[in-house]
């Protein structure tokens, strides 16, 4: 780390009240005050839950459209033929194809931010499981991206739709936009997305499910936000 990053990350951290139990909106307002980078900075929201992943029925995992996007382009992939091809490149999907598409990507294009599929398709795309599946890219009924309502599933991807997954620590890191939004457009995505994590919530998880919950940019210290706060708040989507 640099003497200039480094001063500028402890200017920052020097702005975290630790002992502080900040509100969504206290943290965001913090982390805008922190002295900023010379580029855009990825604004994340990172939890840490009471769940254990090994096992299948603990496993947190979906997809929400924050309302006011992440900020970047998102490149989307579309599997798909015919009418449903059609579809797809009039909703502004940026590459789309079928057995072609499928060869293209086991040749190593990987020119896309996500893929969406039309589940006539999914034997196919199946076979790109080795390539897809370790970098997130899968199409998955679950998530929404095996579909034949294609036009809608690429709108939403193009709008910003972010999916989240926990990890094997039970953690989750999730873009929520970038440093130049407003304050009100980052508290807005950030409640979006807790909300989606707390319907999320597996049956099986026993105990306390958001532990400890943080927003951070790509070159700030980490901000609390009060879990039990924010657990509160979103008991009636629980119910």
């Amino acid at each position: 780390m640099s003497t200039v990053v480094s001063k500028r990350y402890d200017a920052a951290a020097a702005k975290v009240d630790r002992e502080k139990p900040y509100s969504v909106e206290e943290a965001i307002a913090t982390l805008k005050g922190m002295p900023a980078a010379k580029f855009d900075e990825s604004v994340d929201l990172s939890f840490r839950l009471g769940v254990d992943p090994k096992h299948a029925d603990q496993m947190v995992r979906g997809a929400v459209v924050l309302p006011n996007g992440i900020g970047k382009t998102v490149r989307v992939a579309v599997f798909a033929k015919g009418e449903k091809e059609r579809e797809a490149r009039e909703a502004g999907a940026d590459v789309v194809g079928a057995e072609d598409l499928v060869e293209k990507v086991q040749g190593g294009f990987m020119e896309f931010d996500t893929t969406i599929a039309t589940p006539d398709l999914m034997g196919q795309v199946g076979r790109l499981g080795k390539v897809l599946g370790p970098r997130g890219l899968m199409p998955n009924p679950k998530l929404g991206t095996v579909t034949f309502d294609i036009g809608r599933a690429v709108r939403e991807a193009k709008a910003g739709k972010v999916e989240f997954r926990v990890d094997k620590a039970g953690n989750i890191h999730t873009p929520i936009g970038k440093r130049s939004f407003t304050a009100e457009q980052l508290a807005a995505n950030a409640l979006a997305l807790i909300e989606a994590i707390v319907r999320a919530k597996p049956a099986a998880a026993k105990g306390t499910y958001l532990r400890t919950l943080s927003v951070s940019s790509t070159m700030s210290p980490g901000v609390p936000i009060d879990a039990q706060q924010v657990a509160n708040l979103f008991k009636k989507a629980t119910g």
